[in-house]
């Protein structure tokens, strides 16, 4: 085991009783018997004047404080009182805040903490709104300060031994040096929780199978890999062919779109979420003819309707739904769409880039299907997967790298590929016993949704109908989802929220899609309910 005192950090806002006496000891210890700014006391503790206002953002190795600043925005500054007409010195147009009380233990002061405190400061700013911060640098420190961006102005503030130079910094020069804050705030810390729909969390035999010298794509190797793939991806979905292209999930639905835009004839698009609408946009780019049908957000298709517009002539030739919609967590139903489009001998086409993986997917029946070797497959982004249920043969109507029928011509290998993301897959496809992993999500969700509704949230949809996988949060809107988020973040929980989709709704959602284990969730629970 590391004795190395700097071989577990974390970076964080102060939230904690203990932390906050912590923070004053060490405020203490700084100011009063290091640097004599204050009189000495029988209790040793120096609670700032500005102490009720202040956002602490600390350094823990453990549960010792290791370092700590503090950001406070409201004016006037601790720089006002020392520097007469301080706005004349600084950058016009800014929202400015003060950095102050910068203290480190001294068995911590090669570096990374102060840097890894400013990283986790300038996030704070610039999510806060606050894009100059002020500081009263130690005489001692000016080419540290000034190799990070600072520019000095004005004259010394302070007496004695506590001689300040007033700097600022803006948030244009903090950018330029970015790489190296957040390499220290990243420092041997322990790693975040992922709770995104993706990249995901992988399994550490899916990251050792990554890490495999690269094969070429023309060895017999890698076509056994490939062959060994597609048939653990058609046993997982029942599918008849499966085809795998270096891209994303956007990449396997213009796949998609390119094999109907060889149909000619009309079509149905289903749509209840951001995904759902993202067809329509792929289908138009095409240029394919369609109808839509669509529900709100959170809610099941109408299968009344579904159905009625199946039975008016002309009858559609296809139809194409998203099977998970990942923006809501809504989980359509696709067996009973299968009956509707057989009974009508419509071809149906599904989106299951968020489904796979997540719960039983049955696609016997389905003509073509979207899915991508991250988010509940539990590999690495890069690979997008297309499955068939008939045989395709290439076309030249269709660009060489969207047309299906050229790799399912040319043993699933017609052009460059990445054996290391085949090999993940591979990994995270066999590792995993997929009837007990659908059993634990479907448990883990109903337990996680239970608590969260206990702890005060709003949740998007009812249980019947939702994916296990993804769970939405609305917040009130006296809760900014982007601040929540960034708290949870600092907590060590990365969450969805940054998408646009979800910011114009102020939704937050935690997806079970990759690895997690069920203490992590109750942390997780436990930092929403102090937030709440």
């Amino acid at each position: 085991m590391s004795t190395d005192p700097q071989s577990q950090l974390q970076f964080k806002i102060a939230s904690e009783d203990w932390e906050f006496e912590q923070i004053h000891q060490l405020n203490y210890r700084t100011f009063v018997e290091e640097i004599p700014q204050h009189h000495a006391s029988p209790e040793r503790r120096l609670v700032d004047k500005f102490h009720a206002e202040n956002t602490y953002i600390i350094c823990l190795s453990g549960r010792r404080l290791a370092g700590m600043m503090c950001v406070r925005a409201k004016r006037p500054f601790s720089l006002d009182q020392k520097l007469p007409n301080l706005d004349s010195y600084l950058p016009p147009g800014r929202t400015p805040c003060e950095i102050r009380l910068l203290a480190v233990e001294k068995e911590f002061r090669s570096g990374y903490v102060f840097q890894g405190l400013m990283a986790t400061m300038a996030r704070y700013c610039v999510e806060h709104g606050l894009n100059l911060a002020l500081i009263s640098g130690t005489t001692r420190q000016q080419k540290l300060y000034r190799h990070m961006g600072f520019v000095p102005f004005g004259p010394l503030v302070g007496s004695g031994e506590a001689l300040y130079q007033p700097m600022y910094l803006t948030q244009e020069a903090f950018e330029e040096h970015i790489a190296e804050f957040r390499t220290a705030a990243n420092h041997q810390g322990p790693p975040p929780i992922c709770l995104l729909p993706g990249p995901v969390g992988v399994l550490p035999e899916v990251s050792r199978a990554f890490k495999q010298a690269p094969e070429s794509h023309r060895s017999e190797m890698f076509e056994a890999d490939v062959r060994i793939t597609k048939r653990l991806l058609r046993g997982l979905t029942q599918a008849a062919h499966a085809q795998l292209l270096l891209g994303t999930g956007t990449l396997a639905n213009d796949a998609i779109a390119a094999q109907l835009s060889l149909d000619g004839r009309s079509g149905l698009i289903l749509a209840n979420g951001e995904f759902g609408e993202r067809l329509v946009d792929h289908a138009r780019r095409f240029g394919l003819k369609f109808e839509v049908v669509e529900s709100p957000w959170g809610a099941a298709f109408d299968l009344a309707v579904v159905q009625s517009r199946l039975h008016r002539d002309p009858v559609p030739a296809w139809l194409w739904f998203v099977h998970c919609e990942t923006s809501t967590g809504v989980l359509n139903d696709l067996d009973a769409l299968k009956a509707l489009c057989a009974a009508r001998n419509v071809r149906l086409c599904a989106d299951c880039i968020s489904s796979i993986g997540a719960v039983p997917v049955d696609l016997r029946g389905v003509s073509l299907a979207s899915c991508v070797s991250s988010k509940a497959l539990g590999a690495y982004p890069g690979l997008a997967i297309v499955f068939h249920q008939n045989d395709i043969a290439p076309s030249p109507r269709l660009p060489r790298y969207l047309d299906v029928g050229v790799y399912a011509a040319g043993r699933g290998v017609p052009y460059s590929h990445s054996s290391n993301l085949v090999l993940a897959l591979k990994a995270a496809l066999k590792a995993r016993d997929w009837p007990a992993r659908f059993a634990e999500l479907r448990e883990t969700s109903a337990w996680l949704r239970a608590r969260l509704c206990e702890a005060g949230c709003d949740l998007i949809g009812s249980d019947a109908g939702l994916c296990p996988a993804v769970t939405t949060w609305a917040l009130p809107k006296e809760m900014s989802a982007a601040r929540v988020g960034s708290e949870l973040e600092r907590a060590g929980f990365l969450l969805s929220w940054r998408s646009e989709y979800l910011r114009r709704r102020n939704w937050i959602q935690i997806s079970l899609m990759g690895a997690w284990t069920r203490r992590d969730l109750e942390r997780l629970v436990n930092s929403v309910q102090q937030l709440c």
